[in-house]
C-alpha cells in the first residue's frame, strides 16, 4: 500500500502547476507537474518544507474536503515545449561550407566544421607526406589496386565457404527487400509492450491551449467516440469559461477543435469535448483498486510536446497523498496516487497510465523533481490520479457539470509532526461529532490502510464516494487508548 507520507510534487513539463507553485513551479527540489509547460506549474513534496512548495501559509487547521498542499504539477507546457540540450528539432538552418586551406590536406578551422555545429562526422586527421613519397607511392597503388581488391575478396569468400560460416552481410539483401516490400515491422506478439502500445496510442490526444500570454500543453485520454476526453484541470484551468482556444491531436493526424466541459480543481480532473467528431476510439478503463505494486504498466502522453511517446515502467507504490497547488493562485489539489517510475514529464499531464491490457488505471499529474528549474524532467517518481476516482469524478462533471466530495466535517492539523491526523477541531452535527471524535484525538487508519498524517487522511478520505461507510481508528491524544469507530461520508457544501 505504501507509505502515507504526504507528498509535494511538480505538474508535469506544459501543464498548469499541479503540485503549488503556479507558474513557478520546478523551485529548488520538489514536485512538477507533467502537463505540457516548457516548466512546471507548482511543487510539492513528501513532506512540508522538503521537495514541496506550499500555496500559503501552513499550520493553519483545514478542512479535509477542501485543503491541499503543495505538490507540483506533472507534464503540461506553457507555450512552445522546452527544448532539450542538444536536441535535435528537425529545423536546421543551412550549414555554410568551410574556407579551403591553401593545403588542401590540412584540416578545416572554420568552427562550422565541428561535430556541434553541424551534423556531419569529423575527418580524421590526414598523414602529411613528402611530394615524392605521395608521388611513389600512387604510382605502386595503381599497378596494384586490383589485385589487391581481388585477393582480399576472394580470401573473405573462401573462408566463408571452407568453415560454413554464416556473417550478418548474408540476409542483408533478403531484410532490405522485405523492406521494400512493406514488411519493415517485426512481428508483434500478443500481449507485448507493443501490443499494449498499440491498443492504446488511438486513444490518446494531445492538447494545445493558446492564451494571449502563449499557452499551455497536455495529454488526454478519448472516453466516448463522440469527443468526451479525460484529462488533468491544470491542462486546461486557462480555457475555462472559454478564455482560450483549444485544440487537440488524434494519433491518426487530424486536429480537432475542443470546448472545456467542467473541471474540478480539488482532484484535478477535466473533461473536455472534441467538436464535430463521431468516430473516435474511447479507452478502456481498469481497477485501479486491483493494481498490484511491482506490476508492469506504460505512460502514453505528449512530454515537451512530442506527442504520442511511450515510456514503461511498475507500479513503484499505491496510495501517495500528493499535494498541488492551484494555477495562478487557483484553488489546490490534492491526489491519491498511484507511483510510477514510468517515465513522466511536462506534456504528459492528463494523459494514460496503463496496465499491460492496455487498460486506463491512472491520470498522470504530478512528478518530483530534485532541482534543475524548469528543466528538471523526470527522475522516476510520477504520480498519477487513480482512474477509479476519475471515472467517478469525471461522470459527475458530465452529467451535473460539478463534482461532489466526501468528508468526515472535522478540521485535521497538516502539519503536525505526531504520527497519525490530529484533530484540530470538530464540526457540530457532522459525521466525526456523530461518531464521537474530539479535538486532539488522533486517526491513525482509514479502514485497513495507515494513516500517518493530516495530508494523509484528507486523501483517503477523498478517495472514496459521499455515502460510503468506513471505519477510523482512533487515540485518545498520542499515547491514549485506541478505539475503532464507524462513519459515513457527507457531501461538503
Amino acid at each position: 500500500m505504501g507509505n502515507n507520507n504526504p507528498g509535494g510534487g511538480q505538474r508535469m513539463p506544459g501543464e498548469p502547476n499541479f503540485s503549488g507553485g503556479g507558474e513557478n513551479g520546478y523551485r529548488g527540489s520538489g514536485w512538477s507537474v507533467p502537463n505540457g509547460k516548457v516548466g512546471p506549474d507548482g511543487q510539492a513534496g513528501p513532506q512540508p518544507g522538503r521537495n514541496m512548495h506550499w500555496n500559503g501559509e501552513q499550520g493553519t487547521p483545514q478542512n479535509p474536503a477542501t485543503h491541499v498542499g503543495p505538490a507540483v504539477r506533472q507534464p503540461g507546457q506553457a507555450g512552445q515545449p522546452a527544448q532539450p540540450s542538444n536536441f535535435y528539432t528537425g529545423q536546421q538552418s543551412a550549414v555554410q561550407q568551410p574556407a579551403q586551406p591553401n593545403d588542401p590536406l590540412a584540416a578545416p578551422n572554420d568552427p562550422l566544421a565541428q561535430p556541434e555545429n553541424q551534423f556531419v562526422p569529423q575527418p580524421r586527421e590526414k598523414k602529411r607526406w613528402s611530394t615524392p613519397a605521395v608521388a611513389a607511392l600512387l604510382l605502386v597503388g595503381a599497378v596494384v589496386a586490383s589485385a589487391v581488391t581481388y585477393v582480399g575478396m576472394d580470401s573473405v569468400y573462401s573462408k566463408r565457404s571452407s568453415n560454413n560460416a554464416t556473417s550478418s552481410f548474408d540476409n542483408a539483401n533478403n531484410t532490405n527487400a522485405s523492406s521494400k516490400e512493406g514488411k519493415a515491422s517485426n512481428p508483434v506478439k500478443p500481449g507485448s509492450t507493443t501490443d499494449t502500445a498499440n491498443k492504446v496510442l488511438p486513444s490518446v490526444v494531445s492538447i494545445r491551449v493558446a492564451t494571449e500570454r502563449g499557452g499551455e500543453e497536455g495529454s488526454g485520454s478519448i472516453i466516448s467516440s463522440d469527443g468526451l476526453i479525460l484529462t488533468n484541470n491544470h491542462v486546461v484551468d486557462a480555457a475555462r469559461d472559454g478564455r482560450a482556444k483549444v485544440e487537440v491531436s488524434l494519433n491518426d493526424g487530424r486536429t480537432l477543435d475542443a470546448e472545456v466541459v467542467a473541471t474540478d480543481p480539488p482532484t484535478d480532473i477535466a473533461v473536455i469535448k472534441a467538436k464535430d467528431v463521431t468516430d473516435l476510439k474511447p479507452i478502456e478503463f481498469g481497477d485501479s483498486d486491483a493494481v498490484n505494486v511491482g506490476e508492469d504498466v506504460m505512460a502514453i502522453g505528449s512530454p515537451l510536446g512530442l506527442s504520442a511517446t511511450v515510456t514503461t515502467g511498475i507500479v513503484s507504490a499505491k496510495n501517495r497523498p500528493v499535494q498541488a497547488s492551484g494555477e495562478r493562485g487557483g484553488e489546490a489539489s490534492l491526489i491519491d496516487a498511484i507511483q510510477t517510475d514510468a517515465s513522466i514529464n511536462p506534456g504528459n499531464s492528463g494523459g494514460a497510465l496503463v496496465d499491460m491490457n492496455g487498460k486506463l488505471i491512472g491520470i498522470p499529474s504530478v512528478i518530483a523533481t530534485t532541482g534543475g528549474g524548469e528543466a528538471a524532467g523526470s527522475i522516476g517518481l510520477g504520480f498519477a490520479i487513480p482512474i477509479n476516482q476519475a471515472e467517478r469524478i469525471s461522470k459527475q462533471l458530465i452529467e451535473k457539470g460539478k463534482a461532489e466530495h466526501p468528508i468526515i466535517g472535522a478540521q485535521v492539523n497538516t502539519r503536525s509532526s505526531e504520527t497519525g491526523a490530529v484533530i484540530m477541531d470538530v464540526n457540530k452535527d457532522s459525521p466525526a461529532d456523530k461518531a464521537g471524535l474530539k479535538k486532539g484525538d488522533v486517526v491513525t487508519h482509514v479502514d485497513e490502510r495507515r494513516v500517518d498524517s493530516g495530508v494523509a487522511l484528507i486523501a483517503a478520505i477523498r478517495s472514496h464516494a459521499v455515502g460510503d461507510k468506513v471505519k477510523l481508528k482512533v487515540k485518545d491524544g498520542p499515547d491514549g487508548k485506541e478505539r475503532e469507530v464507524e462513519l459515513t461520508l457527507t457531501k461538503a457544501e
